[in-house]
């Protein structure tokens, strides 16, 4: 652990609260890492929407998490703005932004400004973080993602991670399989409803549907394939979420795009519940293929691979998470990477 206590003030998005109460994959995991930098003994600022839910010092943006509104320029554009004024008036080290817009201040910022790229870096994304250059330190979500960019000032790469202790693991899984995650075409779950059914296993559904797109997908594709063996049951709690991973047979993701990384892959694994998913993005950096899970080039070879699922090993399904996503260790590389941006540290970060 280091003994250097640095103060550090994370900016998360302002969708919604951190922890967020439902869906929110990015505010979990800024809940995450303030909880493993203040168990590091680190003093954490966090910048956020709603009430206090960490036990950090909190600053807020918005009183009401402008949900409802989520991808609208405004609402981002003004909890830049009000972020940066509160930032004014605190004294830190370093600003670790995991908002869209908030990096648009940094450049007038005395202290160094950290972005984990939790999206896209190719095309307007890439463009975006190519037009802030060294004003920002960026941190990748997966060698992946940094690949496809190398030309962007990246300063390291973290993989996100959770706090599997909270996870309940379960070797006694049950028949149906899981899909779990936003009802955006890209993740899939059209096809996750018909692997399940070609491998003639019922298959749950769980995720947001609220963006125009979202609903539109839905509608076109999965609403459709619905019946007595595919289920969708709404938008899950932090808590159902967890009963459900862990009772799953297995977790389907049929990812059709090159995600940054995929954080519900470590909250299976978490409960001790494989993973069968398509390789694109970071999933062979995840997932160990014959392990941990099962992964497949072609979405048509999944339900093959759901077929074989039994073979893995819910326990070492566990101790992979407990190893290498647990917020220990994200915590220790994030501290890391601190250190050496704020001149505390030289050479490169080693693994942890």
């Amino acid at each position: 652990m280091s003994k250097i206590r640095m103060r550090v003030a994370l900016v998360a998005p302002p969708w919604f609260e951190v922890p967020p109460p439902g869906y929110g994959g990015i505010e979990s995991l800024v809940a995450n890492l303030v909880q493993g930098l203040m168990a590091r003994q680190h003093d954490v600022v966090l910048l956020g929407s709603g009430q206090d839910r960490t036990g950090a010092k909190f600053l807020s943006t918005y009183t009401v998490p402008p949900s409802a509104r989520l991808g609208e320029a405004v609402p981002e554009v003004l909890h830049a703005a009000t972020a940066q004024r509160l930032l004014d008036e605190v004294d830190v080290d370093i600003v670790h932004d995991h908002s869209l817009a908030g990096p648009l201040t940094a450049r007038a910022r005395k202290v160094p400004t950290v972005m984990t790229a939790h999206g896209p870096v190719d095309g307007e994304f890439g463009d975006y973080y190519q037009q802030l250059g060294d004003s920002v330190h960026l941190v990748a979500s997966s060698e992946g993602q940094r690949r496809r960019a190398p030309h962007l000032n990246w300063v390291g790469q973290v993989h996100a991670a959770v706090d599997v202790h909270t996870f309940p693991f379960r070797d006694n899984k049950e028949e149906f399989v899981l899909f779990l995650g936003r009802f955006d075409p890209r993740k899939g779950a059209h096809v996750a409803i018909d692997v399940a059914r070609t491998a003639r296993r019922p298959i749950l559904l769980a995720g947001k549907v609220n963006e125009a797109f979202e609903r539109d997908y839905f509608d076109r594709e999965i609403k459709p394939r619905l019946g007595p063996d595919a289920e969708y049951v709404g938008v899950v709690d932090a808590q159902t979420k967890r009963k459900l991973l862990s009772a799953a047979r297995c977790l389907i993701f049929p990812i059709l795009w090159e995600e940054p990384f995929g954080i519900v892959m470590v909250e299976a694994l978490a409960c001790g519940t494989p993973v069968v998913a398509t390789r694109r993005g970071a999933v062979a950096e995840v997932i160990q293929n014959g392990l941990t899970g099962e992964i497949r080039d072609r979405p048509e070879d999944l339900a093959a691979a759901v077929d074989i699922i039994h073979n893995i090993s819910s326990a070492a399904c566990r101790a992979e998470a407990l190893a290498r996503f647990d917020i220990s260790r994200m915590a220790a590389r994030y501290e890391q990477l601190y250190e050496r941006i704020c001149g505390l540290r030289t050479g490169v970060v080693s693994e942890i």
